[in-house]
């Protein structure tokens, strides 16, 4: 008998996201009676608020969200986004310039398969989030780092990113505020970085996804705010999950020129059609109701992360930039590495990532997950006590 053709080569070289895995490492210690405190998902642990889980009640009772709707997401849904867009990032665009997607990592997804063709290289600014480099691989797309340090803020230079263009350079990946970093550019550094890309041509794939959550009198600006002409050639990905405490509705969303745009929304109708229409009115409330639970959420945020960041920079040798941004701090840990700590000397911090949760039960996610060792990132999206009891941890580790 002729043996079984094998499974995908492409999805066989996917790697599983690092972030969920270490969160399900992390319950199931937890699950198991271990006292274990985890940094390592992106969640808020708020509850959605109670008026956007009222409007997806009473949703459930009109037939009318029984049905298939169109592919490309609910009309009213589109408009109120389309409004977003005009007021947080300065675009204006119709509703048809937008697709509802299933949670923003579908909208990354196809934000790629959009503009991506075989053999074009795409500029990844490092550290990235976990899941750009898989997204651009299923485009045929070849991810290029470029690295920028606790050094520079985690904030890559227009000059490295002309070090690192080629002329297979399509597409550049530009995320303000930053997961896993919670870097934000300035206006000044956004316009640069936009009139770079408007010079030669580039496609920007820039997630806004953080964008409501700044701190310090910080203003998230985008792109296509610091930089109007680049509208012909950028996406806009963005979503419900993070303001609104709303990960599990699964309602994200992407915006930008009508072309690239008709092809994301071909490919989403074959792909999954529709989202759920019950999450699509729930983001619709959520969207155009009051902000008054959304900006206390980001307060909380904000206390948490004066908190983190204080009591991480108490640690020797671990060094900590401001996170103005998201709900995200990431250390460089160098200082920890090639040390003994509780008879184990980690060299990389993968390493030091499994001597924490062993020898602390406190999980964090390595930064070999997004891009080079030597860092970790710690979401403040938890409760104060714990921040306080796992960096307490950390620091007794680490005497």
């Amino acid at each position: 008998m002729t043996e079984r053709a094998p499974v995908s080569r492409k999805l066989s070289a996917i790697a599983e996201s690092a972030t969920l895995k270490v969160d399900a490492k992390a319950k199931a210690l937890q699950a198991a009676g271990r006292p274990v405190i985890s940094y390592a998902a992106g969640e808020p642990d708020f509850a959605t608020p109670s008026f956007i889980v009222d409007a997806a009640a009473e949703a459930l009772h009109d037939p009318a969200n029984y049905r298939y709707t169109p592919a490309a997401g609910l009309p009213v849904l589109r408009e109120a986004i389309a409004a977003k867009t005009l007021h947080d990032s300065g675009l204006d665009v119709s509703p048809a310039q937008v697709v509802v997607t299933n949670g923003g990592k579908q909208a990354v997804y196809q934000a790629f398969q959009a503009v991506v063709n075989p053999g074009d290289e795409v500029l990844l600014p490092a550290p990235y989030w976990t899941t750009y480099p898989e997204a651009i691989a299923l485009a045929d797309g070849i991810p290029v780092e470029v690295f920028a340090g606790a050094d520079q803020e985690y904030k890559v230079t227009v000059a490295q990113l002309e070090a690192a263009r080629t002329d297979k350079t399509t597409v550049l990946v530009f995320v303000s505020p930053s997961n896993p970093t919670g870097a934000v550019y300035t206006p000044e550094e956004t316009r640069a970085i936009g009139e770079w890309a408007l010079e030669h041509g580039i496609w920007v794939i820039t997630d806004e996804i953080y964008q409501n959550l700044v701190y310090e009198g910080v203003r998230a600006v985008s792109i296509v705010e610091a930089v109007p002409e680049l509208a012909g050639q950028t996406i806009l990905v963005n979503g419900v999950a993070k303001t609104y405490a709303m990960t599990g509705w699964r309602v994200g969303w992407m915006v930008g020129p009508a072309d690239a745009i008709k092809l994301a929304a071909n490919l989403q109708s074959h792909l999954s059609s529709n989202v759920n229409n019950i999450a699509q009115r729930a983001a619709l409330a959520a969207l155009t109701g009051p902000q008054t639970e959304a900006e206390q959420m980001r307060q909380a945020f904000d206390r948490r992360r004066t908190l983190i960041v204080g009591e991480l920079s108490k640690i020797p040798g671990v060094t900590v930039p401001n996170p103005l941004g998201a709900f995200y701090v990431y250390p460089d840990v160098t200082g920890l590495l090639g040390r003994e700590w509780a008879g184990v000397t980690p060299t990389t911090s993968l390493e030091l990532a499994d001597l924490i949760l062993e020898k602390a039960e406190v999980a964090v996610v390595p930064g070999e997950a997004f891009g080079p060792s030597g860092y970790l990132r710690l979401s403040y999206a938890l409760g104060d006590d714990q921040i306080l009891e796992g960096v307490q941890r950390l620091q007794a580790l680490f005497a």
